[in-house]
């Protein structure tokens, strides 16, 4: 399978907003991904294309030097296939290019996957962001990539 990885536009708001309300319990409105592209400055919002269609999506801010890392998904005909994982690696590497020094993201605390994958990469636990989610009262685990200049992709 053949995929691409390039930066978000307008078109593929749709398949995006539809990947995020397949993906989490407190989707984000369409209007949100809209708002993103067209008014945020800071935003960097990539799209993951396979078989002819947006396979995940990922938005991060890049404030300063810091690359947050606000969401990432994988369409659920597309995970446990290595995009997640190459999507968060061009959207970081883009950032580094871009004069991003480290990373950061919050991730349910129940989402074990997800955290072993971001340690694989060395994010680092840096802290707890208590009752973050609303929908359940879920905590956040906040973790850190404290410096991108060794990131790269396998």
């Amino acid at each position: 399978m053949i995929v691409t990885y390039r930066r978000m536009t307008l078109e593929d708001v749709p398949a995006v907003h539809e990947i995020d309300d397949l993906s989490f319990s407190l989707p984000w409105p369409e209007r949100s991904f809209r708002f993103e592209l067209t008014s945020n400055p800071v935003t960097r919002a990539w799209v993951a294309e396979a078989e002819g269609q947006v396979a995940a999506m990922l938005v991060l801010w890049l404030i300063m030097d810091e690359a947050h890392i606000a969401t990432i998904a994988t369409h659920p005909n597309f995970r446990r296939q290595g995009i997640g994982e190459r999507i968060m690696l061009e959207a970081l590497l883009s950032a580094r290019a871009e004069g991003g020094r480290h990373a950061f993201l919050e991730v349910r605390a129940s989402n074990l996957g997800a955290q072993a994958m971001y340690k694989k990469y060395g994010f680092i636990v840096a802290g707890l962001r208590p009752h973050y989610y609303r929908d359940n009262d879920e905590d956040a685990i906040l973790m850190d990539l404290l410096d991108l200049e060794g990131l790269e992709i396998a």
